[in-house]
């Protein structure tokens, strides 16, 4: 198991990624964050596979996940990982630009922990991505399974 709780950004943007990674760090938010820009590399990080095959077991205390991306959108993404034994307790926020309802609803309806539309001012999106890091990282306990990723 990892001792350092990890967060798992799935984001194309590198503007908003970067912004996300600020604000988590100005908000003294300490867990290594893992970034990677697409859907298939998020599924390669958590079934440690390709480029992650070595790394170490365990599983991030939550994923902040993009909904429009390419190669595979953040719906797609959240319905693997949800119908997956192994991540499906993984708190998953889904942190995009789309503030279309049927996008959340859809979101939902797969099991999204929670949907924030990503605020167009930085000022407003650090605060946003802060309480975000904060809640989902040191006050929330994910079940113990979603924590270390282990077999029951």
């Amino acid at each position: 198991m990892n001792c350092i709780r990890q967060i798992l950004l799935v984001e194309d943007s590198p503007a908003d990624a970067e912004m996300t990674m600020d604000a988590l760090a100005s908000s003294n938010v300490i867990n290594e964050i893992i970034h990677v820009e697409d859907g298939p590399a998020a599924l390669d990080y958590l079934r440690r596979q390709g480029c992650y095959a070595t790394r170490s077991p365990g599983n991030p205390t939550f994923i902040l996940l993009d909904l429009k991306m390419p190669k595979m959108n953040g719906l797609e993404v959240l319905r693997e990982i949800r119908s997956d034994e192994e991540f499906c307790l993984i708190p998953i926020v889904m942190l995009t630009s789309s503030a279309e309802e049927k996008d959340m609803i859809e979101s939902y309806r797969l099991g999204v922990n929670s949907y924030v539309v990503k605020p167009l001012n930085f000022g407003e999106f650090a605060s946003v991505v802060a309480s975000l890091g904060v809640f989902w990282a040191a006050i929330n306990n994910p079940p113990p399974k979603a924590r270390n990723g282990a077999k029951e």
